[in-house]
């Protein structure tokens, strides 16, 4: 099986878990220090051990994705022939990093970011082992500031078990000034509810077309140790839902910042949210994307499964065009400008309109544009096709 998630998730923890329960030897690699050799000894000890005590293996290997295409295929005999159970995980999408043949002989589970019900179990066990304390306030600053990361949760957490110490050699409470410490001053330690107002804030002042106002409250979260990443997707989405055919670009520049956020990370990520925030800001806001697509969605639900129309079905397989499948189908690319007038409905919903345009920014041009060609080639292509 290949185990794929952000760091912090649980996947060494799970795969040791898995190999435990099942009475399983474990051999352990990491792609990032290892090579053909080890890859090659570790089947060696799992091929004997098979032999000899009649246990099976389980091969663990993080970070996968690091090794090459000769040092995945190599992987491959030993799992089909159940010398091994291999078990990899990683932090990159496997579809990409990961060959196709070894994808094709394991089963993909994708975990997720922790939440911060399950960061303040793990927190609270740790203060136990460590026999020590904390106080509320500082058991939500470190889960608020972990992102979904229990090895941040609790690297955090010993830093400012040792930072609580070294005031006072007998204090075994964690106050949220040490946890604040621990993560550099970098502690967003508000309540849930001061979050979700902030976040609220933020957007609203985007959409609202307020640099200013959107200035400040990113800055506000990003001081309070708020996550980059969470508030580059929340402009992802805003860019088409508020934004939206305005200006389709709005999308790509959200895209763009938080690719650039994930790639280079904080302090710079900073300035890219900036620019970000900034600019769409400044964008004309329409909302006809997200009104559309409300409308459309209700209309599905409403009226269940209909039938495509038989010009608009394929029809590049046999028995297709004795059906009539496809064959009255009008190609726009064979008629003039690369339109005409055609059925796309399905037949119960003729005449329904769900996209309702706004006159806001480069909407206002783009269906201007549409209405023209409708208007002009509506009549012109009505008939056959141009020789």
């Amino acid at each position: 099986m290949i185990l794929w998630g952000p760091a912090g998730t649980g996947k060494t923890t799970l795969a040791r878990i898995l190999a435990s329960s099942a009475g399983y030897a474990v051999e352990s690699l990491s792609a990032v220090t290892s090579g053909v050799k080890d890859v090659r000894e570790a089947l060696s000890r799992a091929h004997d051990r098979l032999g000899e005590q009649n246990q099976r293996t389980v091969l663990f290997i993080d970070e996968v994705h690091r090794f090459n295409k000769s040092q995945q295929d190599l992987l491959l005999p030993a799992t089909e022939t159940g010398q091994v159970v291999l078990i990899g995980a990683t932090t990159e999408n496997p579809y990409f990093e990961v060959n196709a043949a070894l994808m094709s002989r394991a089963s993909l589970w994708r975990l997720h970011p922790l939440s911060d019900d399950d960061l303040e179990v793990l927190v609270r066990r740790g203060v136990e082992l460590r026999k020590s304390s904390l106080t509320d306030e500082a058991l939500e600053a470190i889960t608020s500031a972990s992102d979904g990361d229990a090895r941040v949760a609790l690297t955090t957490l010993d830093t400012a078990i040792v930072l609580a110490r070294a005031e006072d050699r007998d204090a075994d409470l964690v106050q949220v000034e040490h946890v604040a410490q621990a993560r550099d001053g970098r502690l967003y330690h508000q309540s849930r509810d001061t979050h979700f107002d902030q976040i609220s804030a933020f957007i609203k002042s985007v959409r609202g077309s307020d640099p200013d106002g959107a200035l400040y409250w990113l800055v506000t979260m990003l001081e309070s140790g708020e996550s980059p990443r969470f508030l580059a997707r929340r402009l992802v989405i805003l860019a088409s839902e508020d934004i939206g055919l305005a200006d389709p670009m709005g999308l790509v520049l959200a895209d763009a910042a938080a690719r650039t956020v994930e790639f280079i990370g904080l302090p710079e990520g900073r300035l890219t949210l900036a620019h970000a925030t900034i600019t769409l800001s400044l964008m004309p806001k329409s909302n006809s994307v997200t009104r559309a697509l409300g409308a459309v969605t209700r209309a599905v639900q409403e009226g269940g499964i209909v039938e495509v129309p038989d010009h608009l079905r394929g029809s590049n397989y046999g028995g297709a065009s004795e059906q009539g499948f496809g064959t009255d189908y009008r190609y726009p690319h064979d008629y003039e400008r690369g339109w005409v007038s055609q059925q796309y409905l399905p037949d119960a919903l003729i005449g329904q309109h769900y996209y309702d345009p706004s006159e806001y920014g480069r909407e206002r041009a783009l269906v201007e544009q549409w209405r023209v060609m409708v208007q002009r080639e509506d009549e012109a292509n009505s008939g056959p096709p141009v020789e």
